[in-house]
């Protein structure tokens, strides 16, 4: 890799890696999504996780096509009708498991058509490995921001030939999801709605991760719902400031809302940074958003 250097001076966003490198392997490593949570969130707060069951869904395993091979995901829909408006949701960086199946599930429930990738696929399976810091060592830190967006088109073409409604297309995502979620926001402009749930800002960027949020407030193509805690120990209220400056100074249509007192991964009901207030407010400001914008 290049030595990293902060921010990224080029304004345009034609592409998130240089043409020149690889931004996939011929080979998956998670070709199976198993049950349960990650290894690194045990032990789990079994009692704030919620636990959505699966009356009225069609929810599982599902392959999605990609230009090297199949990429697993989870999908969850109701059980019966058709075009429903597709939201692709982003995992943390523990991958697809038991959480982010049940956010499928919840978002089932109210009508859509949700998709979560496993979009460590590649590098590695996060969900068996017990050291946060090795699994942003030797997944996180090699998972091209470039695989991502191809990975998500691939996701809205499968829904696309297998009954959702396109033209009503959202994005949400939580922690490195989050990130993520702003980043498709100017990567796609067929989107029409994007949530991201305390995804970072601004960084130390490298070949892998050349822009964040923060480079991209002026080429957003769909508006984003950001969604913050004022005692995040990642990302500081004045990275949450300054992208709100930016926001307002591109003239677009995002928005920021700050929680004061919740920490990092407040929504993650089944961790300790759990705060239900927050959490609750957070999903139906994002219910109100998807709304406001048509998905």
């Amino acid at each position: 890799m290049s030595n990293p250097t902060r921010r990224s001076a080029n304004p345009e966003f034609d592409s998130l890696v240089p043409a020149s490198l690889p931004v996939s392997r011929r080979s998956f490593v998670i070709t199976m999504l198993g049950a349960g949570f990650a290894l690194a969130t045990q032990p789990v707060m079994a009692d704030t996780a919620i636990q959505t069951d699966s009356n009225g869904l069609l929810a599982g395993e599902i392959k999605v096509p990609v230009g090297d091979g199949e990429m697993v995901a989870f999908r969850a829909q109701p059980a019966n009708g058709n075009a429903f408006p597709v939201i692709l949701v982003v995992s943390e960086i523990f991958g697809v498991h038991e959480h982010i199946a049940d956010i499928c599930r919840r978002l089932a429930k109210l009508g859509y058509l949700a998709i979560a990738p496993e979009l460590f696929a590649r590098q590695g399976d996060p969900r068996k490995i017990a050291s946060i810091q090795e699994i942003l060592d030797s997944i996180v830190a090699k998972t091209p921001d470039a695989q991502a967006m191809s990975d998500l088109d691939a996701c809205e073409a499968w829904a696309k030939a297998n009954g959702g409604d396109t033209s009503r297309l959202a994005i949400t995502g939580f922690c490195w999801g989050g990130r993520i979620t702003w980043l498709y926001a100017a990567h796609n402009p067929r989107l029409k709605a994007a949530v991201a749930w305390y995804g970072r800002l601004d960084g130390v960027t490298n070949e892998f991760t050349p822009k964040y949020p923060i480079d991209l407030a002026a080429q957003l193509k769909a508006p984003v719902l950001g969604l913050y805690g004022g005692q995040d120990q990642g990302i500081p209220p004045s990275d949450v400031e300054d992208m709100r400056a930016a926001i307002q100074q591109a003239g677009g249509k995002s928005e920021i809302h700050l929680y004061p007192d919740a920490p990092h991964a407040f929504h993650a009901d089944y961790r300790p940074s759990y705060r239900k207030e927050a959490a609750e407010d957070g999903w139906r400001r994002m219910k109100e958003w998807l709304k406001q914008h048509g998905v």
